[in-house]
């Protein structure tokens, strides 16, 4: 079986691990605080919080920006639920915006008739590591005040073209910009997720909340050769990450160029094998941007989405659906949302894109298999 990711984890990070652990500080500590550095300076963030989870950094950027219960905050459904989630953890509601069918992210045209005097946000997703046009978002939010929040869950070591130069996803080009390391994700700790902002204050917001809104961290107390006590001046959150993770996250950053640059050649060998089929529709990437192809999803025409997966599953190639579609589900009924407009091209990307197998091991051989099983299974 081919599956449809594998994270690239070694000696490396078991050593790495084995050292947190043996340090006898497995909590959140030193490792994070070492990783929050290094992940920031590696996408140019002046700060870096690191949390348990791409999730859980959505809701905490969500409450730094000032979102509240009755808010408005402009997305897409057509993302992983959490991006929805996150906005009504806040007691906020999502209002869905349709995407462009050939990157799967946001209709920047379609952005200005969501606003409304109750929109406190928009929370752009750069969808399956495609950068979204930040260009044309941001000059509409910072006319009208709105802060923009990154879900670049999938998009560590993307680039977009910035004042005529290449600059990571995370820089950060909005106010924040959070991150996953998902084991399906370049870079993995098993869980967790990082915030980053050029905002020295919201920084300091976002630890607080990371940390049931204690005043002091651990590693100040331990070090302290006089008795402190902490104060908790907000309610917070129990979203650390554990100094295992962060020790293991800091490995898997020094593989981060070696994997998109991978990756990249794994999508270029899919896209000389598929473009072109008149059953077969591959993802576009903008002049103006790099994906770092955290997944390659093609779309299928006069195909059936479950039937070409059964067929390639039956023939040993894993595959999955498409990117959901929040409002869609039972979870989000009729009143928890709502929409500017019709979303049918975001149900039509659901319907019909699939994400093929690939990974930094992949090989040419397996590869091949994917592009045969494909093929074979859409002309049956």
């Amino acid at each position: 079986m081919i599956p449809i990711a594998r994270p690239v984890l070694g000696e490396r990070e078991a050593e790495a691990a084995r050292r947190a652990i043996l340090s006898g500080w497995v909590t959140q500590g030193p490792e994070v605080a070492a990783f929050e550095q290094e992940f920031a300076a590696a996408v140019g963030a002046p700060h870096g919080c690191a949390v348990s989870s791409c999730t859980t950094a959505l809701h905490l950027a969500l409450l730094a920006a000032g979102v509240q219960p009755g808010d408005e905050v402009v997305t897409v459904s057509h993302s992983f639920i959490a991006t929805a989630n996150a906005v009504r953890y806040c007691g906020a509601v999502p209002v869905f915006v349709d995407v462009e069918l050939d990157t799967f992210n946001i209709d920047p045209a379609l952005v200005e008739a969501a606003l409304s005097p109750r929109t406190r946000a928009l929370l752009l997703v750069h969808q399956l590591g495609m950068p979204s046009d930040l260009t044309r978002v941001l000059a509409l939010a910072r006319a009208r005040s709105i802060p923009v929040i990154e879900d670049a869950a999938c998009a560590i070591g993307s680039e977009i073209e910035w004042d005529g130069a290449w600059q990571r996803i995370g820089r950060p080009h909005g106010d924040l910009a959070c991150f996953s390391f998902h084991p399906r994700k370049l870079l993995s700790t098993g869980d967790g997720g990082m915030i980053v902002t050029a905002s020295a204050g919201t920084d300091a917001r976002l630890r607080l909340l990371r940390q049931h809104g204690m005043n002091v961290p651990d590693t100040v107390r331990h070090a302290s050769a006089q008795v402190v006590f902490e104060a908790y001046p907000i309610v917070g959150f129990n979203y650390r990450m554990t100094d295992i993770q962060a020790a293991i996250g800091r490995e898997q950053l020094r593989r981060l160029p070696e994997i998109v640059e991978r990756r990249r050649t794994l999508a270029a060998r899919y896209h000389a094998a598929l473009a072109g089929h008149p059953r077969i529709v591959v993802p576009h990437e903008p002049a103006w941007a790099r994906s770092n192809w955290q997944s390659y999803a093609v779309r299928l025409r006069d195909a059936d989405q479950r039937t070409v997966m059964q067929r390639m599953l039956d023939d040993g190639v894993a595959t999955r659906r498409g990117v959901m579609n929040a409002h869609l589900e039972a979870a989000y009924p009729p009143g928890t949302w709502r929409a500017a407009g019709p979303l049918t091209r975001s149900e039509e990307a659901q319907a019909t894109a699939i994400v093929l197998p690939l990974f930094h091991q992949m090989t040419d051989d397996e590869q091949e298999r994917v592009v045969t099983s494909l093929t074979c299974a859409v002309a049956a």
